[in-house]
């Protein structure tokens, strides 16, 4: 007897699926993304956009035609859990700022059509899981920025009472010293511009610099890399989690089979040992 083999034809909305998701159409879209990066680049050279202005615009709604269909075809596959995925609802916003039209109260939103370029994160994912790291590192980041702030705070008070009367327009307010301390923290002409000169009224004024400089640059950057470093580790060890524990149960299962061969080659043995009746 033979069985009659009932083949399904797949619907509408897996074609859609498995095309949407082919590799072939993913490195088009990323090709693309990266073509619209270099036109939105050259619409800001006069020259450019005299000479060849029209087509790069025509290009441009070209590309910006594609993205939409796309952002159309994954919403009739995944529906409702579109909205679900970050990812996805990132790539619906840039996608629909570009369709905001160039003139009226929201005409200035078409400035943030360049945030197309940013869609390469979602094809990358190496840069997927970079973005991925941050956004999970921003509870730690937070705690060294309040710690920061403090810091900030302490040394700004400091400073003005210290050096406001001298130099007001540096350490004159608690903003002023705020704005100037944070010119010190990223070592912009720290020293001959603000330091040095500050030292020449008050020679030990080194000593509040210094320490300042330690802690808010050198500390407080280590300690954001750290965060974020082991954000990174801990998203790689989650996604290979699976692996090896199935790497484990593998390893178990290889273990009790040896030890239940060790069982049976001494049960041979014992026997083996055993006188055999005559």
């Amino acid at each position: 007897m033979s069985s009659d083999t009932v083949i399904v034809a797949p619907t509408v909305r897996e074609r859609c699926r498995q095309f949407i998701e082919n590799g072939q159409v993913q490195r088009i879209l990323l090709t693309l993304i990266l073509i619209n990066a270099v036109i939105l680049g050259m619409e800001t050279m006069p020259t450019v956009m005299a000479a060849i202005g029209i087509y790069l615009v025509m290009l441009d709604k070209a590309i910006l035609a594609v993205f939409v269909v796309e952002i159309a075809i994954r919403l009739f596959v995944h529906r409702l859990a579109f909205f679900k995925d970050g990812w996805s609802v990132f790539d619906f916003i840039v996608v629909g700022i570009a369709l905001v039209p160039a003139s009226g109260p929201f005409a200035v939103l078409r400035a943030l059509r360049v945030l197309r370029v940013l869609r390469v994160l979602t094809f990358v994912p190496a840069m997927r899981k970079i973005v991925g790291a941050l956004i999970k590192s921003l509870n730690g980041m937070l705690s060294i920025a309040m710690v920061l702030g403090l810091v900030y705070y302490v040394a700004a008070v400091m400073a003005t009472k210290l050096f406001g009367e001298a130099f007001p327009d540096w350490f004159g307010s608690l903003g002023a010293s705020l704005y100037t301390l944070f010119q010190v923290m990223t070592l912009e002409s720290w020293s001959m511009g603000i330091s040095r000169p500050v030292m020449q009224q008050f020679p030990f004024a080194w000593a509040f610099f210094v320490p300042f400089i330690l802690i808010a640059t050198f500390t407080m950057l280590n300690l954001f890399i750290a965060v974020i470093v082991n954000a990174v580790q801990s998203m790689h060890d989650e996604e290979h989690k699976e692996e090896h524990d199935a790497d484990a149960a593998t390893q178990q299962q290889l273990l009790l089979q040896m030890q239940q061969l060790q069982q049976e080659l001494q049960q041979l043995r014992r026997e083996l040992k055993k006188p055999t009746a005559e």
